[in-house]
């Protein structure tokens, strides 16, 4: 179907702002450019309610890691679910994902630990998996200080969707339990090819020259493109925690999320798997413009507490 009208609004507005593609500027003028499009533009009657947030730190692989910990309204324990941003590995952080964030802990009914873990090309790969790993690992051993019960999940949204993917996994082989997984639109195999990424290469607000950017950025000098830490598609995912997949009709990596939920159930992990028609990528963020959008991510974190709380 179209693209949603109050998306493809926003998406022509976008395009006669003239502004330079990010794949043509520096890593750090897209992080400051997505870090206005986001936080910048949000107004404080569209911040998402939550109980509390609070600015922390959590240990990565390599040293403390900023992390921001929300707290749903209601009477504990909660569940605790590790956030990791999107952004390709080389833009986003706390701020950029504050309201997406805050949307998983009230609709899940969930503590979130959003984490801001390095970013390329200062830190390639797999300096981003390492941390995803590291701080799931030390959430998982101190979710007492946290949500208070023993219910762990991993959550994320496109690179972060990538990170959680890994996080959950490696959790796995360490017989670490946990008890959820939520990947919106996730990036789960660098080294394949899909119609997606052709049918919507571009006008979709994510771009094909944009992904190679990201990549080049963060594993351009990484020669193994399914290694599993890279691509998760490529691991074995058997035993996996159980998955809600969610996916963007027009969005270059639609074809790759739904190819890992398939895997999964191949698998015999318990999915669920949904397409939202006429969305892009990065609709998760983007309720305060569009009515769909923001239905669409109350359905999919109530899914998705559905899963965790079930």
């Amino acid at each position: 179907m179209p693209v949603d009208p109050s998306i493809a609004a926003a998406l022509a507005m976008l395009e006669s702002a003239g502004v330079p593609p990010m794949y043509e500027g520096t890593p750090e003028a897209g992080r400051a450019s997505f870090l206005a499009l986001t936080a910048g533009a949000r107004t404080p009657e569209q911040l998402v309610p939550v109980a509390s947030s609070e600015d922390s730190t959590v240990p990565g692989a390599a040293g403390d890691l900023r992390a921001r910990v929300y707290r749903p309204e209601g009477d504990g324990p909660f569940p605790t679910v590790v956030f990791f941003h999107g952004g390709g590995w080389v833009i986003g952080d706390l701020d950029t994902h504050d309201n997406q964030a805050r949307s998983v802990c009230r609709g899940a009914r969930a503590v979130v630990v959003s984490v801001d873990y390095r970013l390329a090309p200062e830190h390639p790969f797999p300096a981003a998996a390492d941390d995803a790993v590291a701080a799931a690992r030390y959430v998982a051993a101190h979710l007492g200080e946290f949500g208070g019960d023993d219910r762990l999940a991993v959550a994320g949204d496109s690179a972060g969707g990538n990170l959680a993917a890994v996080a959950a996994q490696q959790l796995d082989a360490d017989r670490t339990p946990v008890a959820a997984q939520f990947l919106i639109y996730p990036a789960v195999d660098s080294a394949g090819e899909y119609p997606s990424r052709v049918e919507n290469a571009k006008g979709y607000f994510l771009e094909q020259p944009t992904m190679d950017w990201f990549n080049g950025h963060y594993a351009g000098a990484w020669e193994d493109a399914a290694d599993p830490r890279l691509s998760p598609l490529h691991a074995d995912l058997t035993g996996l925690a159980p998955a809600l997949v969610v996916t963007a009709e027009l969005d270059p990596l639609r074809d790759e999320g739904e190819a890992y939920a398939e895997k999964l159930r191949a698998a015999g992990v318990r999915v669920e798997q949904q397409r939202y028609d006429g969305m892009i990528h990065g609709f998760f963020d983007m309720g305060p413009i569009s009515p769909a959008a923001q239905a669409a991510i109350e359905e999919s974190c109530a899914r998705f507490g559905e899963l965790l709380h079930g």
